[in-house]
């Protein structure tokens, strides 16, 4: 599916309502739909990008997960992906309002609540997977909770059911570098990230001083290198809304805490709930994910891999396979569920067109 054709979507919403209070007016939600929606409209997957990710999910940040033949195949399954509210990368932020002093508040809860707003536009009764990581695995927790039932799987990976204190430090001092000096702050910022999204095992095995390669580039070079090219692509004032609202996440925020909202969100999902932990992430350990996981009475996976937090990223192997999985399992479940078809009963289906 990827090539000249593929088109970057958009949606138009008149008001939006922030948890803040505050209302947004006239915004942009952009997304990629990938793959054929069947005549149910139930075999779409959604997922979700991390903090400076886009919605192109096939073309960039899983794809070598997703596409023809691959473990999210896109002969089969159709992958919705937007882009978060608050991005740059089409979808209403502070980089698209530039009048305004300051764009406000929002939180995974609001990211989760903009995105239903695409699902129902679509009419999609019912998704076959939601999914994400990071940032997105907390965008895909908020959206279950506030979508009982319309998941039949979710897998969130590297994500805690609410924004940890060591987590919130790191974001502190990545806001702190963004004040200093604005974008050349944002490099900085995505220096001093990087030293969680990755490993010392791994810095070491490539940078440390037993390396005798000529051409082996040293860890400050290495760490210039992300700084320059997140100033590139990214804007400092999407990466503070969106590192802002990780700091908000916490799925127990008005649903009588943490505990009640994960018995919920067993409740919310009908088929496979899945927490992917991944051993020796710095940001988010996998010992985290695996508590919610267990509270949740869901099931816990594991990726292995030295590269830390970017596991979710890089392992796609691994990664498609714990897809796979949860979508095999919902598929299985479905089928042993379903009522014989009844002959005097035809089917309903409802279809709208997708406009560009």
């Amino acid at each position: 599916m990827t090539g000249w054709y593929r088109v970057l979507r958009s949606q138009r919403i008149s008001r939006f309502d922030l948890e803040s209070g505050i209302t947004l007016r006239n915004l942009r939600q952009a997304y990629f739909l990938d793959g054929k929606v069947n005549a149910d409209r139930d075999n779409v997957i959604l997922v979700f990008h991390s903090l400076t990710g886009s919605a192109d999910a096939l073309g960039d940040w899983w794809k070598n997960v997703i596409g023809d033949g691959k473990p999210i195949d896109t002969a089969k399954y159709a992958v919705l992906s937007p882009n978060l509210l608050g991005s740059c990368y089409g979808t209403t932020g502070p980089t698209s309002d530039p009048d305004r002093a300051d764009f406000p508040a929002i939180t995974p809860r609001d990211m989760a609540r903009f995105a239903s707003f695409l699902v129902d536009e679509l009419e999609l009764p019912s998704l076959a997977l939601v999914a994400g990581g990071s940032l997105g695995g907390m965008v895909a927790l908020e959206y279950a909770l506030l979508n009982p039932q319309r998941a039949r799987s979710l897998v969130a990976f590297a994500s805690p059911a609410a924004q940890t204190a060591w987590a919130a430090g790191w974001n502190s001092i990545q806001r702190h570098a963004i004040a200093l000096s604005s974008d050349a702050g944002l490099g900085l910022a995505r220096m001093a990230a990087m030293m969680t999204y990755r490993t010392d095992v791994e810095f070491e095995s490539r940078f440390g001083r037993g390396r005798d390669t000529e051409d082996q580039r040293g860890i400050t070079s290495y760490l210039a290198h992300h700084g320059a090219e997140i100033e590139r692509r990214f804007t400092a004032r999407s990466y503070r809304a969106l590192a802002d609202a990780m700091d908000a996440h916490d799925i127990g925020r008005g649903r009588n805490g943490i505990a009640a909202a994960l018995g919920d969100l067993r409740k919310a999902v009908s088929g496979p709930l899945v927490g992917v932990g991944i051993p020796g992430d710095n940001l988010y350990s996998a010992a985290i994910v695996q508590q919610w996981a267990a509270q949740a009475s869901a099931l816990y996976r594991e990726l292995h891999s030295t590269r830390g937090h970017d596991a979710f990223l890089l392992e796609a192997e691994q990664v498609g396979r714990i897809l796979a999985e949860a979508l095999h399992a919902a598929s299985d479940q479905r089928e042993s569920e379903a009522p014989a078809a009844s002959l005097d009963q035809p089917s309903v289906r409802l279809y709208r067109g997708l406009v560009a």
